[in-house]
């Protein structure tokens, strides 16, 4: 996990116009949104100190996707708050990259940042996605399930799942 690069546009953007990667989004992102996407999350590391890492391949540093912190650019019952996600390229999918990088994320969030609860979200119809929220060891209340805001009424995309992580819990579970 690192900060981006400016090869890592074009591969960003591969991935992001990739029906099955951005399957559980509203639409893929074209090249300039997916640049524009890489402005703003490096942005959000020079003025806030974290945000969504790159993460590249250990054996020979190919970019794969994100996993990092973030916050959510909407009004819910739970914002504000700090959201963990990722997105990882289709053909690394399986691997355990974004469990991984994940835990790093979650580690850097509580350790570093003193951050006292980390929450993480996804379309309800998203299993792998929830999938590795609970192998991270995050854990849903179905009364704290909501509609996205930013999706239209009807959309099969509106039901959302919240998942949380308090510090207290991440503590005693890490023997920390």
């Amino acid at each position: 996990m690192r900060r981006w690069k400016d090869s890592d546009i074009a591969p960003f953007a591969a991935m992001n116009s990739d029906h099955k990667v951005m399957e559980f989004f509203p639409s893929v992102l074209n090249f300039d949104e997916s640049k524009a996407m890489v402005e703003n999350i490096e942005s959000k590391f020079d003025r806030e100190g974290f945000g969504l890492w790159a993460v590249e391949l250990l054996g020979d540093g190919r970019f794969i996707g994100f996993v990092g912190l973030s916050e959510p650019k909407f009004q819910a019952h739970f914002t504000p708050c700090v959201e963990v996600g990722w997105r990882i390229a289709r053909e690394y999918w399986g691997s355990g990259y974004a469990t991984e990088a994940a835990k790093v994320s979650i580690q850097d969030g509580f350790e570093r940042l003193s951050l006292p609860e980390i929450v993480s979200l996804t379309a309800a119809i998203n299993k792998k996605s929830i999938r590795i929220m609970e192998k991270i060891g995050m854990k849903q209340n179905p009364a704290d399930d909501f509609l996205h805001p930013l999706i239209d009424d009807g959309h099969i995309l509106k039901p959302h799942v919240l998942y949380r992580l308090g510090k207290s819990d991440w503590l005693s579970r890490n023997g920390r």
